[in-house]
């Protein structure tokens, strides 16, 4: 299968969330034996023309680990190589978001929130089951939920600071009246919610790369490679891009990524790109006392904060182009 790349951004209306299959002049999606997945040639960005430092936080969720496993590598070693990349560009803390019930399906998922704090990493609640709020049978069953195996990250977290929470998929509410009422009992167990404003939807990559790597198609795994860089470049763009429409000057970003196999082996080069742009690391405590993570905000929690921010104050920002989906993921290597 040939998926040949649009250009960097998407412009247009927000709701044209998805790919479109067309001829050889638009998307081309073609069949092809081997399903290989081929990206189209892109100058690099030169950084030096848009460099400016800027603080950032490394977030990681689905703590012990998300997404599916090649053969042959475990919880504990993507662990490893996420540890040892963020330790080589000096990354003061990583704030790891944990579902616990993972540590039930990880034989080795305990020693894999044990070895994140003994690299002097932070843990915080990502919810026991990764219960999306949205879809919530109840929000007694979601409550319940958040409760469930606090104990596991309190106990790694003894004399820290551990209660931050971050909604699973950034779900915070299918309305008004949920989201005030699920972010009051978080503030009551003392929670605070740990935003992010950047991400290059690393996630969805995570199962099509066990695919192929099972395949052994090394072909597909450097085009997913090559789209993903693409997609970190034009990131970095659109969220300096955003912060000065939104605020006019560079805010503390926080990135969320997740802890899966492809996130591990891309993640030396995404910290490359960070650096070259400017990145200052710094931990999720020191970036959320900026003015613009402080104040009341009515959806708090919910999506990525300077789009919902945009949202909210109806800032248009249809002159900065937005990242194109993944959607091409998912019938990779099948």
């Amino acid at each position: 299968m040939i998926l040949a790349m649009i250009g960097p951004f998407r412009r247009g209306p927000r709701n044209r969330r998805h790919m479109r299959l067309a001829g050889t002049g638009g998307i081309a999606l073609t069949a092809m034996a081997g399903m290989v997945l081929m990206a189209a040639p892109r100058a690099p960005i030169d950084y030096s023309r848009v460099r400016q430092p800027f603080d950032i936080v490394i977030t990681v969720d689905d703590l012990s680990g998300n997404g599916r496993l090649p053969p042959g590598v475990t919880r504990l070693a993507v662990a490893d190589l996420y540890i040892g990349a963020l330790k080589r560009h000096r990354v003061p803390d990583a704030f790891g978001l944990v579902n616990v019930s993972k540590l039930d399906r990880d034989p080795d998922g305990r020693e894999v929130l044990d070895r994140w704090r003994r690299a002097a990493y932070s843990l915080g609640n990502h919810s026991y089951s990764h219960m999306n709020l949205n879809r919530a049978p109840s929000l007694a069953a979601w409550k319940s939920d958040v409760v469930t195996g606090e104990q596991e990250i309190a106990r790694r977290m003894r004399g820290a600071d551990w209660r931050y929470f971050r909604f699973p998929n950034m779900a915070a509410g299918k309305d008004k009246a949920q989201h005030d009422e699920a972010i009051a009992f978080l503030k009551q167990r003392g929670y605070r919610i740990a935003e992010a404003s950047v991400s290059f939807d690393d996630w969805a990559y995570s199962d099509a790369y066990a695919r192929c790597r099972a395949k052994g198609d090394a072909a597909a795994i450097a085009a997913m490679k090559a789209q993903y860089l693409q997609a970190v470049d034009d990131g970095i763009i659109r969220m300096k891009a955003l912060s000065h429409t939104l605020y006019g000057r560079m805010i503390p970003q926080i990135l969320l990524t997740h802890l899966s196999a492809w996130s591990a082996d891309m993640l030396p080069q995404v910290l490359d790109r960070l650096d070259a742009a400017g990145a200052r690391y710094v931990t999720l405590q020191a970036a959320q006392r900026d003015p613009a993570y402080q104040g009341v905000d009515p959806w708090e929690g919910n999506q990525l904060m300077m789009d919902r921010v945009a949202r909210q104050r109806k800032i248009a920002t249809d002159a900065i182009p937005r990242l194109r989906p993944a959607d091409n993921m998912k019938g990779l290597c099948r």
